[in-house]
């Protein structure tokens, strides 16, 4: 685990090249923007919806602008990124479909995480008729802030069907990789995605 707290920031680092452009959708206090920026000296911008959050991301040295992720990116040109993260935050948005290939116009590559729902702990909490309450899936059923409830087995099956390429995927558990059937064992899913065409699935 990193100094942060957050393990993914090492693993999404070392997909990111120094100096890249990079954008984050739902960055919250802009912690993973400012750990690229010292670490690979990386340019760009947060995108924040919630108030205390964007003054947070100003106090954290982060170029960060206010708008709701729903309506999707059209003020960005195609190809203006390197990569587009959005990390523990696609499981809070209604357009996923719409979101994930709008990440694919302006950036040449996309990095998403979520919790996944299929996870082994998960499975018994609906066995035993409960619905799942874990460190990524922090809330009660009836005040989640998530809208869509997915396994990584659904999400790769997304991908197939709407052309996306898996160019890498990361399982975790207790902050550490996963290293068979993610689809049981990984607590949280990391992609990294891209256009169809060049690359491979790790």
């Amino acid at each position: 685990m990193t100094l942060n707290g957050r393990f993914d920031f090492d693993r999404i680092a070392a997909w990111i090249t120094p100096g890249e452009r990079v954008l984050d959708l739902g960055c919250g206090d802009g912690s993973l923007l400012k750990f690229l920026q010292r670490e690979k000296g990386v340019r760009g911008y947060g995108v924040e919806l919630d108030p205390d959050n964007v003054t947070a991301c100003i106090r954290n040295g982060v170029n960060v602008l206010q708008f709701d992720l729903e309506r999707g990116l059209s003020g960005f040109e195609d190809d203006s990124f390197d990569h587009v993260i959005m990390s523990l935050s696609l499981q809070t948005v209604r357009h996923t479909v719409p979101l994930l290939k709008e990440m694919l116009r302006v950036g040449h590559e996309a990095v998403v995480s979520f919790p996944n729902f299929a996870y082994r702990p998960h499975r018994e909490a609906i066995a035993a008729g409960r619905m799942p309450v874990s460190r990524h899936l922090p809330y009660q059923w009836y005040d989640s802030p998530n809208v869509r409830f997915f396994t990584i087995a659904d999400f790769d099956a997304l991908c197939a069907e709407q052309g996306i390429q898996v160019r890498e995927l990361q399982a975790f558990a207790d902050g550490r990789p996963v290293a068979g059937e993610p689809n049981l064992n990984g607590e949280v899913a990391l992609y990294r995605l891209g256009r169809t065409g060049s690359g491979t699935r790790s």
